[in-house]
């Protein structure tokens, strides 16, 4: 008898627990659920601090810096086309990153990244087309190959995002080269297809499976970096590439359930039971807010508002010293509000990545307010960079603030 009452609390057990993950996994926590009253519910994210006034940024100052970045990546390209390497440790603090899978996906991340801002700089100078075709050279030859580097490591999610943000770009690039628009979009299909294998079973995408490393990963989805796949995915798409609509659909509800009533995000749901946490908090949220608001935008996310993009905007201005505070520290998450260096120039792309949805007659002083801060800390030899990477970071800094600078130009 006492065994069979044990199995039976046992069942009970597993019958609560499968209750609870059908309540908060699947649905997500009470206030992630959809209702009529959802613009009410979100109407903290429409308050916030007001930043300080700038004065405008001479067009010529912009485009100096933008040159001056783009010139330092065509000089920090390697021979065989790509950007970054496994060089430049810091002794004991560096990421966990399992050689060599690891830093394949870092250096695809990155590659990406550069190949974009040299095509949305403009500059349509021989040397910077050279640079394009090298890296587009790399990109088709590798990114077909990029897989995870152990079953716990899967920063290769970041590699197929912002690999399909370059091929979509190089397709446009290649208007009227047919042959090559089809190499272009077949490899783009190839990462939609892996970033289909290595979503999360809760759906979303994050970058460490430690529960379970199983082959369909069990990763606790992050809202950043499921926001940076969705809005890759988007790319394919608008291209004609088939993307599965359920990745669209569990990627969002992953993102919804982890929003918070003032739209600050939790960092990925193994954190949604500690709403409270620094790191959960405006201050911690604000370099990462802005790429939910991009995807929650890009996708039609009708809760979405534009007051509540204009506040986030001006937060992340307002409040920049929280997310500056952690620029250069040397260990991720050890500055006020957990924030890590690296959130500081992805945060700021995906707020003028946000900019670029308001209405244009209030992009101007955002615009200018952002490009204020990026032009204040480039570096003298024409880089930036927020988080010592290995040797990623100057790369990867460079070329977020120039996409950055580049949404920051006015019209005219």
């Amino acid at each position: 008898m006492k065994t069979a009452a044990s199995m039976c609390r046992a069942v009970i057990r597993a019958c609560v627990a499968l209750l609870l993950w059908h309540a908060c996994v699947a649905h997500g926590p009470l206030w992630a659920e959809e209702s009529p009253a959802q613009t009410e519910r979100f109407a903290a994210a429409e308050v916030g601090p007001a930043p300080a006034a700038v004065e405008p940024v001479p067009p010529d100052v912009l485009e100096a810096a933008i040159g001056r970045g783009v010139a330092f990546l065509i000089e920090s390209q390697r021979p065989d086309g790509s950007w970054g390497s496994a060089d430049n440790t810091k002794g004991g603090v560096d990421i966990y990153a399992p050689p060599p899978g690891a830093h394949h996906a870092f250096r695809g991340a990155v590659t990406g990244l550069c190949v974009s801002a040299f095509i949305e700089s403009g500059d349509l100078s021989p040397v910077v087309a050279a640079a394009i075709d090298r890296g587009q050279a790399w990109l088709l030859e590798h990114l077909p190959d990029l897989r995870r580097a152990t079953p716990d490591t899967l920063y290769n999610v970041w590699g197929h995002a912002y690999g399909i943000e370059a091929l979509a770009l190089l397709h446009r690039r290649a208007a009227g080269d047919a042959p090559l628009q089809e190499r272009l979009a077949a490899c783009i299909a190839g990462q939609v297809e892996l970033l289909d294998r290595y979503e999360s079973v809760d759906g979303g995408w994050g970058y460490y499976d430690f529960r379970i490393g199983s082959r369909k990963p069990a990763a606790s989805p992050n809202t950043f970096t499921t926001a940076t796949v969705l809005l890759a995915l988007a790319d394919a798409r608008d291209l004609g590439v088939d993307v599965p609509q359920k990745l669209f659909d569990r990627g969002l509800a992953s993102i919804k359930r982890q929003t918070k009533p003032d739209r600050s995000y939790i960092y990925g749901e193994y954190l949604k039971y500690r709403p409270e946490h620094p790191v959960n908090l405006p201050g911690g949220s604000v370099g990462r807010s802005q790429a939910c608001h991009a995807a929650l935008r890009r996708l039609g996310d009708p809760t979405l508002t534009d007051a509540a993009i204009r506040t986030w905007l001006e937060r992340i201005v307002a409040r920049n010293g929280w997310l500056d505070l952690g620029r250069k520290k040397p260990i991720p998450h050890e500055s006020w509000f957990a924030v890590a260096g690296y959130f500081f120039f992805y945060g700021h792309y995906y707020a003028a990545v946000c900019l670029e949805s308001l209405p244009a007659a209030e992009r101007p002083v955002l615009q200018d307010q952002l490009a204020t801060i990026m032009l204040a800390i480039q570096e003298p030899n024409g880089c930036w960079w927020d988080y010592p990477f290995y040797d990623y970071h100057t790369q990867y800094g460079t070329a977020f603030a120039v996409r950055t600078l580049v949404r920051c130009r006015h019209p005219g």
